[in-house]
């Protein structure tokens, strides 16, 4: 079983944008808090590590 928890840096107020965060067996998993038994991104921690880095510096272009 995987233990969930919102990520402190989404969500919030009104705002309905929520990740969640688990991990298991060396991965951090993903997925969206409105539809719990939807899609899940599974990362290997390194990986993970990386995206976050990179989000926070802006080299990726999320916008929608």
């Amino acid at each position: 079983m995987i233990t969930w928890r919102k990520s402190s840096y989404t969500g919030g107020g009104n705002d309905e944008a929520c990740v969640e965060l688990a991990g298991q067996g060396g991965r951090v998993w993903v997925r969206d808090s409105k539809d719990p038994d939807g899609g899940r991104l599974a990362f290997g921690r390194e990986a993970f590590a990386e995206l976050l880095t990179r989000a926070k510096r802006s080299d990726l272009d999320l916008h929608r």
